[in-house]
This record gives structure tokens, C-alpha cells and sequence, in this order.
């Protein structure tokens, strides 16, 4: 479900050997029942794998989320995306490109669908504030929509270790543009903005196995076909890296 890492902060806590470079996340997601039937006809389990790596040129991050929501508990949706930077010598901001996409099923029928990739490219910039490594970056974003949108997208991600190291902090926050005509019909013009954040909070149990949540807050997101709406999803999770 964490969909970006703060790339100073995991090249530091490698250097220190404290993260793991690959975990396993179960949420259970309650947005039938706090929502009802036009944001999910079901409550539901996700499992999310994250990878992380660190080499001379720069970093690589990648996760994959899939939905536990299709006939029968079976999984209906998967969704990836894959990350690299570049470090460039001193110099402070690094290239970022970025792929997104997915595939899932229709509940209640055996109609497919693809969830429309995206392409970006553009600048990030690590930084510290105080207890929290953080990252942000701007990028142009294609989205590959029937009619290609060609839009911007501004992320800020954090990850924090707290209390000697019992307590995790991370998550991050995504404001993006897009046509309208994507999910108003083709005769709409001009663009919608979207906004996605996903803080998450962490008791370590052990290094391994820790178990906490993640609160999805988003406008214009949880279901496109549907009035705008801000909506606040928590989960309760668990954890386990590698």
C-alpha cells in the first residue's frame, strides 16, 4: 500500500543496516462498510510487496498491490509501480523516472479491465527534517488514457523511526492532474486535479513482524465515476520484511 519511499532515507538506514530491503504488508480494508456500495460492494484484504535497492548509480523501488476483492475472496485487482533515481555526483536533485499500471476483474462477472498506466518523468530532492528523511519530487506525467493526458504530479514521501526504533513513520502524499474527459465523457474539457495520501504507522514488534495502519485519504480518487468526494479509509495491518 505504501506507494513511495523516501529514497535518502532508505540509502541511509541500509548503510546502517536497519530496514530490510523487502517486506510483505496484509491490510484489511473496511470501505464497504464505512462507505457502502458505490465506493466497494465488499470489504477486503490487499497484500502489498515492496522491494527496495540501493547501488552506485542510484536507487530502485518497485511494490505490487493485489486486492483480495473478486467472487470467492480470490484476488480481482493487481496494481505495480516501479520507481528509479539517479544520483548525479553533488549534485543535489536527482532524475526520477517512474511506471504505473494494472489489470482487475469486474465482481459478479468475468469482464476484465486495465487500469490506465502512467509514465513520469522529472526531478526529486531528499532532504531531513529533523526525525523524518524525506523526499519530494515534481515530474511530467502521461497518462494513457484513450485520448493521452499530458499532465503534472508533485510527491512528498517520510519515513521516521521513533521511540528506539519500536515506532515507524512513513507514507506519502501525491497532487496530479488529468483530463476530465477521462471519466466525464469525451465533449468535457479542461483538467481535474487529484490528490492521494497514505500515512502509515507502525509498532515493531520484533525487527521482522510489526503491525499497525494505514489511513488512505483522498479527493477525486477512491472511485472516478462518482461525484468528487474526500474520502478517509483506514486499515489494520501487518507486516513483515525480509
Amino acid at each position: 500500500m505504501s506507494r513511495k519511499i523516501s529514497v535518502v532515507f532508505l540509502v541511509f538506514c541500509c548503510t546502517l543496516g536497519a530496514i530490510r530491503a523487502q517486506n510483505l504488508q496484509l491490510h484489511f480494508d473496511p470501505r464497504h462498510s464505512m462507505y457502502g456500495e458505490n465506493v466497494s460492494p465488499v470489504n477486503y484484504l490487499t497484500a502489498t510487496f515492496e522491494m527496495f535497492k540501493a547501488d552506485r548509480w542510484g536507487s530502485t523501488f518497485m511494490f505490487a498491490d493485489f486486492d483480495f476483492n473478486y467472487d470467492k475472496k480470490n484476488i480481482g485487482l493487481v496494481y505495480t509501480e516501479i520507481a528509479r533515481e539517479f544520483k548525479l555526483g553533488n549534485f543535489p536533485f536527482r532524475p526520477h523516472i517512474e511506471y504505473n499500471g494494472g489489470l482487475g476483474l469486474r465482481k459478479g462477472t468475468a469482464a476484465g479491465f486495465s487500469i490506465p498506466s502512467s509514465y513520469m518523468a522529472g526531478l526529486g530532492y531528499p532532504f531531513q527534517q529533523r526525525s523524518f528523511y524525506m523526499n519530494t519530487y515534481v515530474a511530467y506525467k502521461l497518462n494513457a488514457f484513450q485520448k493521452v493526458s499530458n499532465d503534472i504530479q508533485w510527491t512528498v514521501t517520510w519515513n521516521a523511526s521513533l521511540a528506539g526504533d519500536k515506532l515507524s513513520l512513513g507514507g506519502f502524499a501525491d497532487l496530479w492532474t488529468e483530463d476530465r474527459s477521462f471519466t466525464e465523457g469525451n465533449d468535457v474539457e479542461g483538467k481535474k486535479v487529484v490528490f492521494l495520501s497514505e500515512p502509515q504507522i507502525w509498532y515493531n514488534i520484533t525487527p521482522n513482524f510489526s503491525f499497525g495502519s494505514e489511513i488512505e485519504l483522498s479527493y477525486n480518487f477512491v472511485n472516478k465515476f462518482i461525484e468528487s468526494k474526500f474520502y478517509a479509509i483506514p486499515t489494520l495491518a501487518t507486516k513483515w520484511n525480509f
